[in-house]
This record gives C-alpha cells, structure tokens and sequence, in this order.
C-alpha cells in the first residue's frame, strides 16, 4: 500500500492525513495528474490515490479537481470542495481516525488551493506563514523528493512557526521571496493583454521563471483571466498551458477544467492545466483564447 499524490501543498497535506489516519510508515509515491492521464504511472494495488485523475487499479481514492468528477461510486471519497485535503479529513473524521488537531492545517490548505487570498496576501506572502511554505514547494523534475518528504513529516507533528525555523525551510523561504521580486519583473515584461484576458508567455527564454503565481492579478487588474505558456523540458517538444480566473475580478464564467480536458489535462472550475505538443500548441492556444474572450459558461 501507497499514498500517490501531487508536489503541491494540497498534495503534501493529503500525504499528512493519510499517514496518520491509516499508518505512519505509508510510503509516498510523487507524481503529476498527466502521469495518470498518459498512462505513464506505475499504479498497483493496493494503492491509496489523493488530489489526482481517478484510476482503475486504485484502493482508494480522493480528490476534488471538476474535470475528475467520477461517473460511477468508487471506494474513497470525491466531493467539489476547496481542497483534497479536506475531502480526506471529513471522510476519517467520520470514521474517527483523524481528530481536530489538523483543523487549522487543513483550513490553510482550503484556503490557498482554492487561491482564496486577499491583495495583501498575495502583495506580501512572506507575512502568511502557511502561504510561503506553500510556495517553497515546487517540483523541479522531481529533484525536490527528500524535501516534500520531510514536510510530510513535520506538518504531522510540528507547530508550523517551528517548521519555519528549521534552517533548510527558512533557507528556501528566502529564496522564494526573492525569486518572487524577480517573478514580478518577468511578469511585467512578458504579459500582454488580450482582451480582458492576461497571457504571460515564457517560451523565448531559456527557462521559464517561476514564482508567485498570482501576482498576475494585482499586476494587470482589469483582466478577468490569466493564460501562463512555457516549455515542458528543455527540448522544447511540449508546451505547458495554465489558465485561471482572476481572484480579484470574479467576471469569467468558462469552466476552465472542462475546457482543459479537451486538450487532455483538467482542472478546477477556476483554474487548471494541460500539455501540449508543441507543433500544433499555438493553434490550440489560439482556441483556448477564443473560448476565455467568449466568456461564455
């Protein structure tokens, strides 16, 4: 038996829950939604699958994400909720195995994978404790494993000012403050207005920078929604698209999930992703566009 999840901080609190509601010892099993979606992920028996594409050969399994909503009951729990995280916690809560010692752990996570965050949130992230820890979780060709790991395990036990004080977290706290700096810079040079919709475009550089994800919304706040485009790897064969509401300006009606499961990924009502080859990427892009400027439901 294994946990299967994400690298983000809904993942990593999934993760949490599991361990401590099932067995301590369960070993972790990190991979993307379009594993599952490709066919590309080793899943077995046995297997317990969290905030990911539902699978056939999965124990159990959780999620939250529209694009994924099942057909047909299976074991596990899937409810349109602000968090995966919280779908697990009610589902063991009610089988007494998870108690109100994770109430505030899982209220953050609600909180910032549902992006339910005020100006100054987003403008100082730094000032929110469970926020930057969030943002110092990124998947770096999975090179960040032993990382996420030992988040798992001090979210389970350790007060989160402790987890800030642990020199390695702090270290990449500061790192993600400045690379936030730089991000807004970035966003600034390489974002154009389509619209009302913002497209921040990052395949001309060599790599594409990352940071605060929704710096898009203070920076160009007349639009209503965002498309971010860069390069899977460095052969440039695959194009990564990642659209979103605005969380300031809730205007847009597309369903983006469903919309990004035509193109093979999904996501949320207000935001998600997909993968594209990169020979035709462009004219789905264009397609996409076509869809978000319609703003229709």
């Amino acid at each position: 038996m294994r946990i299967v999840t994400r690298p983000d901080f809904d993942g990593i609190v999934c993760a949490v829950l599991l361990r401590d509601a099932l067995e301590p010892s369960l070993p972790i099993y990190w991979i993307e939604p379009n594993a599952i979606q490709s066919g590309e992920a080793d899943i077995r028996d046995g297997d317990i699958l969290a905030n990911l594409p539902w699978h056939p050969q999965a124990y159990l399994w959780f999620d939250h994400h529209i694009s994924n909503k099942p057909v047909q009951e299976v074991p596990g729990a899937f409810d349109i909720a602000p968090s995966a995280a919280g779908v697990i916690y009610k589902y063991y809560k009610t089988q007494n195995l998870l108690d109100n010692r994770f109430d505030e752990l899982v209220d953050q996570t609600d909180i910032i994978d549902s992006a339910d965050l005020t100006l100054e949130q987003v403008r100082a992230p730094q000032d929110y404790p469970y926020l930057i820890l969030s943002m110092t979780i990124k998947n770096n060709d999975f090179q960040d494993i032993p990382y996420w790991e030992r988040l798992v395990e001090m979210l389970g036990k350790a007060d989160i000012h402790a987890i800030l004080k642990d020199p390695e977290v702090a270290g990449r706290c500061r790192e993600v403050i400045a690379e936030n700096k730089a991000f807004k810079n970035y966003l600034k040079t390489y974002t154009t207005m389509v619209e009302r919709i913002s497209v921040t475009d990052f395949r001309s550089l060599e790599k594409a920078p990352s940071g605060n994800r929704f710096l898009t919304y203070s920076l160009f706040a007349n639009s209503i929604a965002s498309v971010k485009i860069r390069y899977a790897g460095q052969d440039k064969k695959q194009v990564l698209i990642s659209v979103a509401h605005s969380i300031f300006n809730p205007e847009c009606r597309v369903n983006v999930g469903a919309m990004l499961a035509r193109y093979g990924g999904g996501g949320h009502f207000c935001a998600g992703g997909c993968t594209l080859d990169a020979h035709d990427a462009q004219e789905k892009i264009d397609e996409i566009l076509d869809i978000l400027k319609a703003n229709q439901g």
